[in-house]
């Protein structure tokens, strides 16, 4: 049977990782396949004498790679927007199939991407655009098919999960934690989007559109980074017995669906809760499974590289098949039945709240305070007040139950407007995550 040829765009860690894995695995990925799989193609602009590339045409005109009659695959992990969605697109209108690893470029494109993949019935295959080696893509599309998914929150940031890690462990201030992330390469020299939050909506937003059948919509996606987090609040979470992480929360409701990105505390108890250092950690609530937690590495160039190899195998297959055009919709539900769903403004969510207030040591505050939130409606949980500071401000935590954050916004107007209070609430939202 014919061989299948593939053209690599970019080889940095993921596009080297994966040209190896290829060569590495190759008698058994044929054996999976039955067929031969051959890299013909190499997109660079740099030499790499590291790697094995002999009998392979390099070359930094990616449009004409993909263009070439000979190449069956394009596999895209350059990163980036404007260049790699000009070639994944040539590409596609070409009739290759496409491999990426690009959460950014699908979460901001990818609705129009499958629609022109699904018009020259090509397919698109991204299971390493999110959380790396854990093949949540594929769990979510096939494996929970027969689910209605009402949530899932996961850790899909290695970043920020290392930074967490280390202030909570070793009591680290946030800035020292990440200039060693950068030293060891989990941070780029520019950490903007693993801190802010922005790479987890990306990869929030492709989950939730798989999980709920809804087109991709990453401005709608509440984004909040974890820049502000102290290692006093850390270790306040921990003595109320919960662990901060940075999740990614999509859920389903009557009204209809939250998408957010914001540090969040979990019960210490929850397996999530313990997902440390770089790993990633997606935890999935349906209606017949229940909770199903799915762990591993969420970075790095074996990992991903096996993602990415994983979809080849994949869409091989499906070329070796009789009903090639008959593929696994791109986003799980048929195009054409995608759902409208409103996703709700950021004001309309529903969560509890860690909410620390630092106060002037004088009779009455609490009692202001927990006024403040009786007449909005708010139930507290728990208090811890902790001894004076120096400057005669006393910090005091509470942690609420479920509001809708309109009326916690309220509130904390009303006690950040009181006169013993001169500084702002710090406000970290609260998940139990139980089924």
């Amino acid at each position: 049977m014919k061989s299948v040829n593939l053209a690599i765009l970019g080889l940095g860690t993921v596009g080297a990782g994966a040209l190896r894995l290829l060569q590495d695995n190759a008698a058994e990925i044929t054996r999976r396949t039955g067929r031969e799989i051959r890299i013909s193609h190499v997109g660079t602009r740099r030499p790499r004498p590291d790697l094995q590339l002999d009998g392979i045409t390099c070359s930094d005109d990616l449009l004409s790679i993909v263009r070439a009659a000979d190449v069956d695959i394009v596999i895209e992990v350059m990163g980036g927007m404007t260049i790699a969605r000009d070639v994944v697109t040539e590409a596609i209108k070409h009739g290759k199939h496409v491999v990426t690893a690009n959460k950014a470029l699908l979460a901001e494109h990818g609705n129009e991407i499958f629609a022109l993949a699904e018009q020259h019935n090509v397919h698109v295959a991204f299971e390493a655009a999110v959380a790396g080696g854990i093949p949540i893509i594929k769990v979510l599309r096939e494996g929970l098919a027969a689910n209605r998914i009402e949530w899932l929150a996961g850790i899909i940031n290695g970043t920020g999960n290392f930074i967490m890690t280390e202030m909570r462990d070793k009591g680290r201030a946030f800035n020292d934690v990440l200039a060693e992330a950068q030293v060891l390469g989990y941070a780029e020299a520019d950490p903007t989007f693993d801190v802010e939050g922005i790479d987890a909506a990306h990869k929030l937003t492709i989950l939730a559109s798989i999980a709920f059948g809804i087109p991709l919509q990453f401005k709608k996606v509440y984004t909040e980074g974890i820049t502000k987090l102290t290692a006093q609040d850390v270790e306040y979470a921990e003595q109320l017995g919960y662990r901060i992480k940075h999740l990614g929360i999509a859920r389903r409701t009557a009204d209809g669906i939250e998408l957010r990105v914001h540090p969040t505390l979990i019960p210490e108890k929850r397996l999530i809760a313990n997902v440390n250092g770089v790993k990633n950690a997606v935890l999935v609530q349906s209606d017949a499974v229940g909770p199903t937690l799915y762990f591993g590495a969420g970075a790095g160039a074996g990992p991903t590289a096996s993602a990415v190899v994983a979809d080849v195998v994949d869409l091989v297959r499906l070329m070796t098949a009789e009903s090639a055009g008959a593929h696994v919709p791109h986003l799980a539900f048929q195009p054409d039945a995608l759902s409208d769903t409103p996703i709700l403004a950021a004001d309309q969510m529903t969560t509890g709240y860690y909410l620390r207030i630092d106060a002037e040591d004088t009779p009455g505050v609490l009692a202001d305070v927990t006024g403040i939130l009786s007449r909005a409606g708010i139930n507290i949980d728990a208090i811890l007040q902790k001894p004076a500071h120096t400057q005669g401000r006393v910090p005091v935590v509470l942690i609420t139950q479920p509001v809708r954050e309109y009326a916690m916004n309220q509130a904390i107007v009303e006690i950040e407007a009181l006169q013993a209070i001169s500084s702002p609430v710090m406000r970290i939202r609260l998940e139990n995550l139980d089924g």
